[in-house]
């Protein structure tokens, strides 16, 4: 593992109090818990999981990037497939909905964007589960867009219904997943216990119950020289698919559009991903150790698109369309968004030129990066999928 910057004492000894609780749920539960409720617990319990804590998280004082930091015109160009869907919403009017809003980054650029184009939603809402970042989102539209802030309401929890567009950029991947390990005798779950002074992977047989079945469905290549006795180690998000069933259980019209790293099933259970896709982030420092200091990092398991598209017909809805994010920002005009800024305005112009590359390029965040729309009641195709749908890749 590289070597990686130290806490400070205060950071250090939040860590512990995390680890302490995460050791007593292990002891209470007889000295095993699954992978996904140890992620749980390090990322999300109240005031003192990773999200749900104070400390940074974003940009360069955080521990990683995402797209609405690195530029605005991530924001202006996802306005435009939030105006076609809001367009589209019967008598008109409709809402957006976005998930885990971060800094609110992309809400105020957003917003901003569709202002100018005419079709600002009757209510923005933000679903966020840290009380920090919900002051930072508030913060942030009190300083930059102060006449949008009446707007914009914070939830504690789903509406009972809604029409318009819900939206998701970099939340699936922060969901907790189970560690299911392929052998040839069978299948095993990869859970943690405790090892006497930190935690430790333990294995148990997969037998029964919703992930069994999950597993059963899956055929991943083992690889008899993979060095752990033909074994291979991957993801299964059950959070995931009911997340996709709980908004399809709401959603009246409109589309649903989450942006995020991962793959199609075929390329995410590939023979050279034999050890799943587990990764950490810590001062923007990535590395694969999930039990270095719990509670200050975050950890992150790229997405099966093709379980939650599954996810979201079984319950109902349409797959609208799933893309790479370079192909769903052109056709949503982004570079026609960057051409507003004069070239000769080089000071003004170069800075977006270079965060449209990373935002776009295959070797940057074009590639990895997937669009996935799901929907109800849309009967147009969506703009950010009119070229380069991928929908036979899932």
């Amino acid at each position: 593992m590289p070597s990686l910057p130290t806490p400070s004492e205060a950071a250090f000894q939040h860590s512990r109090a995390v680890l302490e609780l995460i050791r007593a749920e292990i002891a209470a539960a007889g000295g095993w818990i699954s992978f996904a409720r140890y992620m749980e617990l390090a990322l999300y319990t109240p005031g003192m999981g990773y999200y749900s804590g104070g400390a940074a998280k974003f940009g360069g004082a955080g521990d990683f990037v995402t797209a609405p930091e690195i530029s605005s015109l991530f924001g202006m160009a996802v306005a435009r497939q939030a105006a076609q869907v809001l367009q589209l919403m019967d008598g008109g009017g409709g809402d957006i909905l976005e998930f885990g809003a971060g800094t609110g980054k992309l809400a105020l650029d957003l917003l901003l964007e569709l202002e100018k184009l005419g079709s600002l939603p009757e209510q923005y809402f933000i679903l966020e589960v840290s009380a920090e970042l919900q002051q930072r989102q508030r913060q942030l539209f009190e300083r930059f867009a102060p006449h949008l802030s009446a707007q914009v309401i914070w939830l504690e929890h789903f509406p009972a219904k809604f029409k318009g567009l819900m939206l998701a950029n970099e939340v699936l991947d922060a969901m907790p997943v189970h560690l299911v390990m392929w052998r040839d005798a069978g299948l095993f779950e990869r859970g943690v216990a405790w090892g006497g002074d930190n935690f430790s992977w333990s294995e148990r047989a997969l037998t029964e119950g919703e992930l069994y079945e999950a597993a059963c469905q899956l055929t991943p290549p083992i690889d008899p020289d993979s060095g752990a006795a033909g074994a291979y180690v991957s993801e299964i998000s059950l959070v995931a698919r009911g997340f996709m069933r709980s908004l399809a259980r709401i959603l009246q019209q409109g589309a649903v559009v989450l942006i995020d790293y991962g793959f199609g099933r075929s390329e995410y259970y590939h023979s050279q991903r034999n050890r799943g896709t587990l990764m950490c982030h810590y001062r923007h420092h990535a590395h694969a150790d999930p039990f270095y200091l719990p509670g200050l990092q975050d950890i992150t398991s790229h997405v099966d698109f093709t379980a939650v598209a599954n996810a979201a017909t079984a319950a109902g809805l349409e797959l609208l369309g799933y893309t790479t994010q370079a192909n769903f920002l052109i056709n949503c005009r982004i570079t026609e968004t960057l051409a507003r800024t004069s070239v000769d305005s080089t000071k003004e112009y170069l800075p977006l030129a270079n965060q449209l590359q990373k935002l776009t390029s295959p070797a940057e965040m074009g590639e990895l990066f997937k669009v996935i729309a799901v929907g109800r009641n849309i009967f147009q195709p969506l703009t950010g999928f009119i070229r380069g749908d991928k929908s036979r890749m899932l």
